[in-house]
């Protein structure tokens, strides 16, 4: 008897509908009762890691270890090039097909498929691109299905995802689509600007208002009027500045640092994010009623680790800009099955960056593997804060500002998280009284940074 997975309707505005029928994993650790888990996504990732759909306690299980994932065919089980693998039966898989009743196995745990008769709807676009956002995964088609109904709709937009995940491509992609097309599109970075400097760039100042303000000036708001402002890096604005911003968008209206007068603006805010706004707000370093502000309409973009199969796309289309009035190249198979299995911690950013180096490289019409790996290994390392023998901190002062900074405080998190998890023997609660930090803020600082108590040991289990 064959069971209906998904059902597939055609819409009148470009967009799929796509009917998912739930599903329960029954899940059976090897030394402890079984439990089961309901989903309704269409892509569940399950491994050690904590930032899993499903997180297995099982030293024998890799930190992102496989995916179940739907498409119109039904639901597909892939080993994510896991250090034990993957198995049915005796058979060890790299993908199969999921029959109700199917069990699987990784590391010590079995796992049994059972699909329900609940439905969930998901929809997704039909295009491959959304203006400069190129993807065909079902993850990005369902990105690009929400897009393509919130940029003619003059709302507030918080997006939120890890850096290099292509935050302000929406924003401008979002603007572009939108009907403030032809008024400005202007980019605000809070992380980028002198904290003293940053209300008066963003609301701008009269004449006298401080040093150095020898005449009047529009600030970000006034700039963007008739068009859309975009707030990069917003988890970085001071607390201070919060409710100035708050006012801003509830009134429509500012003051410039050291006026009186009160400038009425029309922009659409559009804001990112790669921080968790709702755990900042829970510990109260960012506003409620601004981030419910914020938030009217909120889109997530995923890592590019979590969609494999966009990257044949993205290589051919950063390949085609790289050379551009040149003899195209060529890839070989090795070398994309190679960037399908990295894990990306710059996310497409990060992959761009390799395919306008590798063009560089490439003879002979083709791009090998050899040339995208010199000087730099593809597989994930944590990184390291570096000192040169004079005590001076080492930095990349060929990376743009926003990149080298975040490779930076990455480090350090990584750095400080792991070494205070080493002391207290992988203790979280130890260690958050001894950082003075929340325990729930510090289980999110982990899953971002994915570190889990087996990065504590010399075996982690990938």
């Amino acid at each position: 008897m064959t069971v209906e997975h998904t059902r597939t309707l055609l819409l009148d505005n470009g967009t799929e509908s796509l009917r998912l029928r739930r599903f329960r994993l029954v899940v059976q650790p090897a030394k402890r009762p079984a439990y089961e888990v309901e989903l309704g996504l269409h892509r569940v990732f399950f491994g050690s890691g904590l930032d899993n759909d499903l997180v297995l306690d099982d030293a024998a299980v890799s930190r992102r270890h496989g995916a179940i994932e739907v498409d119109a065919s039904g639901y597909r089980l892939r080993d994510l090039t896991s250090k034990n693998g993957t198995r049915i039966g005796d058979l060890r898989i790299a993908e199969a097909w999921l029959a109700p009743g199917t069990t699987f196995t990784v590391g010590d745990t079995r796992i049994r498929f059972e699909p329900t008769e609940d439905e969930v709807e998901v929809r997704i676009s039909r295009q491959n691109r959304f203006g400069n956002l190129v993807g065909r995964s079902l993850l990005m088609r369902e990105v690009f299905g929400q897009l393509e109904r919130i940029a003619p709709a003059d709302i507030t937009l918080l997006i939120t995802g890890r850096s290099g995940t292509g935050k302000e491509l929406v924003a401008e992609a979002v603007h572009q689509q939108s009907p403030r097309r032809k008024a400005p599109f202007i980019v605000f970075d809070c992380s980028a600007v002198s904290r003293d400097l940053i209300e008066s760039e963003l609301f701008g100042h009269v004449k006298g208002a401080f040093t150095g303000a020898v005449s009047s000036r529009a600030g970000a708001f006034e700039q963007a009027s008739g068009g859309t402002l975009f707030l990069d890096e917003l988890g970085e604005l001071s607390a201070d500045l919060q409710p100035k911003l708050l006012r801003a968008l509830e009134r429509r209206e500012v003051k410039r640092v050291g006026g009186n007068e009160v400038i009425p603006v029309d922009v659409r805010v559009v804001a990112a994010t790669n921080r968790n706004l709702r755990e900042e707000v829970a510990r109260g370093t960012f506003r409620e009623d601004l981030y419910y502000r914020l938030a009217v309409m909120q889109l997530h973009l995923p890592d590019l680790k979590d969609r494999p199969d966009d990257i044949p796309l993205l290589v051919e289309h950063f390949l085609a800009a790289a050379t551009k009035g040149r003899d195209p190249l060529t890839i070989s198979y090795a070398t994309m099955e190679r960037l399908k299995a990295h894990g990306w911690p710059g996310n497409v950013r990060e992959l761009r960056n390799f395919v306008e180096r590798a063009a560089l490289l490439a003879t002979g019409g083709r791009v090998e593997e050899k040339f995208l790996v010199v000087g730099e290994d593809l597989r994930q390392a944590s990184p390291t804060i570096v000192a040169d023998p004079s005590g001076h901190l080492v930095v990349d002062v060929e990376a743009p500002f926003k990149e080298a900074k975040s490779h930076l405080v990455d480090a350090f998190e990584r750095a400080y998280w792991t070494k205070l998890l080493e002391r207290t023997d992988g203790n979280i609660s130890k260690a958050s009284r001894i950082a003075g930090v929340h325990r729930k803020s510090v289980e999110y600082i982990l899953r971002k940074l994915d570190i889990t108590r087996a990065d504590l040991s010399a075996d982690d289990g990938d």
